[in-house]
């Protein structure tokens, strides 16, 4: 038996911490997870407010003592003064892996203007792998899935087809996706044979 993927769920929001509003993005990001990964996982589940020190914080706790492999953030990437979210990723950060964040703003690009506006960043801290992702359900599962055309087929993939290999690369279990909701990518060499 494979060892679980452990997968850090953070929601970032001021108002849905303080019980002002429902938090979407937890609930979102665990329904993606459900259908894309095929492989055993579990998550780890915090909302928190929109601090820097809180997130730094739950960041750290959720790599250093709760063993995440990958942890996924929503919200607080903007440009408004309390989004600070890039900022805490940064400062826990080994190395950071740009790339991500590139593309999650070109996915973006295909729906908003304003996706330029986004400061999502990704990085590795010890054997985890950390992305920031868009606040709302929608361009969260845009960025993760990628952009599909009407008749269903991927017009502009997903970051998520690079996460498992990335995990693999950093020392973390290996994960299998759906290849209906994301093709997971991973050169010849390193494709496991299917148990």
């Amino acid at each position: 038996m494979s060892e679980a993927l452990v997968v850090g769920l953070v929601s970032i929001s001021d108002r849905a911490s303080a019980g002002v509003y429902a938090d979407q993005g937890i609930p979102a990001l665990q329904d993606w997870l459900g259908s894309a990964l095929t492989t055993p996982w579990r998550a780890e589940t915090r909302l928190i407010a929109d601090d820097r020190e809180s997130i730094e914080n739950t960041l750290v706790e959720l790599v250093d003592r709760a063993g995440c492999h990958l942890v996924l953030t929503t919200g607080g990437t903007g440009p408004a003064p309390r989004d600070v979210t890039p900022e805490a990723t940064l400062a826990v950060a080994d190395k950071e892996m740009p790339g991500f964040g590139e593309e999650m703003r070109r996915i973006s690009l295909n729906f908003v203007p304003t996706a330029i506006l986004s400061r999502q960043v990704a990085v590795i801290r010890k054997q985890a792998l950390i992305i920031n992702l868009p606040g709302q359900p929608k361009s969260i599962r845009e960025t993760l899935e990628g952009v599909r055309d009407a008749e269903g087929n991927v017009r502009h993939v997903g970051i998520f087809a690079a996460v498992p290999y990335c995990i693999d690369l950093i020392g973390g279990p290996y994960a299998e996706t759906d290849p209906a909701v994301i093709k997971a990518f991973r050169p010849k060499s390193a494709i496991r044979p299917q148990a």
